[in-house]
């Protein structure tokens, strides 16, 4: 799989833009970030819960591996482009999707008033 036919399935999904974030791009519904590619293309990460990562990682130990830190251990999950089926990035990339518009949620924003 390579970086543009990751893109193209991301984006095949209603409501998906293509934004950046941290000298990446990402992909959002509803301005919510829920896929992106890293590592200068060699990578995608989708955001699952923890046990829909377990379930990626054990199905295709080669292709899914949870990203580092804290991320991963939310569920945050890199997928390995290079070793990817479509059928495996398409079924990360739908629960991923699927999570986030099913519960849009709200952004907590600061106040940009001046403090008196």
């Amino acid at each position: 799989m390579t970086a543009d036919r990751f893109r193209e399935i991301v984006l095949s999904f209603d409501g998906v833009e293509e934004r950046a974030h941290m000298g990446h791009p990402d992909f959002r519904a509803g301005g919510r970030i829920f896929a992106s590619l890293h590592s200068k293309d060699q990578f995608g990460m989708v955001k699952l819960t923890p046990a829909e990562q377990r379930a990626c990682i054990k199905e295709n130990p080669e292709t899914f591996s949870p990203s580092s830190g804290a991320w991963g251990r939310q569920g945050c999950t890199n997928i390995h482009l290079a070793s990817a089926s479509v059928p495996a990035v398409r079924g990360a990339v739908t629960m991923a999707w699927q999570a986030i518009v099913s519960n849009p949620g709200t952004k907590a924003r600061r106040s940009r008033r001046p403090q008196r």
